[in-house]
């Protein structure tokens, strides 16, 4: 696994260094197999608080994000996004 640096853009601090591990995700993509459940977005809806709801994990939102091909998680549940329809993979097809 291991740990590595990434330069990020800080508002307040200016580019700082941050450290993280280095982690390999395996997503099976937007298409495979079938969803645990559809979630339509709703006003206030933060992805963390999904994950935590559909799969008992709220790190996994990655898992959300990675299933409906957003680059941006956060993109997923904005207010332009209210009403669209989000796939929740089923547990074990990750």
């Amino acid at each position: 696994m291991g740990t590595a640096t990434a330069a990020v853009e800080d508002p307040v601090d200016g580019l700082r260094q941050v450290r993280h591990l280095r982690m390999r995700r395996h997503s099976p993509g937007p298409t495979a197999g079938r969803p645990l459940a559809l979630h339509t977005v709703a006003e206030g809806d933060r992805l963390d608080l999904l994950a935590q709801r559909y799969l008992g994990d709220p790190l996994a939102y990655w898992l959300i994000a990675d299933a409906n091909a957003a680059l941006d998680p956060d993109d997923l549940i904005d207010s332009r996004t209210v009403g669209t329809v989000l796939m929740i993979p089923a547990p074990g097809g990750w």
